[in-house]
């Protein structure tokens, strides 16, 4: 299953929305390379950008969030704590027993929270910021 930002995940914020396709890509990325059996380098160093990049993406919205006072912030933030965790559990699993169907069914399963948030945390946000502008 190939991830891409329809229109449904479009925030109408072009950061979030950049940012948000990054992080699709990346887990296309990860996911080709499991599938394609690529060895665990490729993984690695997907893995870990993945991780590097969602905690950046975090922290620009949580930047966005504390300028225009968006009245959700401690709630979005403790959300983004808990994934951060959460994706960190799934890509060890991946680095540790592989990229097994267990794994990868995690991986997609939080991919799928992360796309609920964005279909609505991220587009009230958007809208909030818009609004404040």
């Amino acid at each position: 299953m190939k991830y891409t930002l329809t229109n449904d995940l479009e925030t109408g914020n072009a950061l979030i929305d950049s940012e948000h396709k990054q992080l699709f890509d990346a887990v296309n990325k990860l996911m080709d390379a499991c599938s394609q059996g690529k060895g665990r380098d490729n993984i690695e160093s997907t893995v870990q950008f993945l991780l590097n990049y969602v905690s950046k993406h975090f922290s620009d919205e949580e930047q966005l969030q504390t300028k225009y006072k968006y009245p959700g912030y401690a709630a979005h933030k403790q959300f983004h704590e808990g994934y951060k965790r959460t994706l960190a559990q799934t890509t060890d699993q991946i680095r540790t027993s592989g990229a097994n169907i267990a794994a990868l069914g995690k991986l997609n399963e939080t991919i799928g929270v992360l796309i609920a948030h964005i279909r609505t945390e991220d587009k009230r946000v958007a809208a909030h910021v818009k609004s404040a502008s």
